[in-house]
């Protein structure tokens, strides 16, 4: 099979450089602020049950 423009790429199906890197980087602080939230619930999860444990031990 033949390929069309060979080499190039097409700025109107991907855009811009700035573009997809701007949108990397949003889905990237999305995902971060995500893994964030999810250690805070488990680090509060855990610190809420840390002193039970501990008034039980003693």
């Amino acid at each position: 099979m033949e390929q069309k423009n060979p080499g190039k790429t097409s700025p109107a199906k991907g855009g811009t450089r700035e573009e997809r890197l701007k949108a990397a980087l949003k889905a990237n602080m999305a995902r971060r602020k995500a893994q964030a939230r999810a250690r805070a619930a488990q680090q509060s999860a855990a610190g809420d049950a840390a002193p039970e444990q501990e008034q039980q031990n003693e």
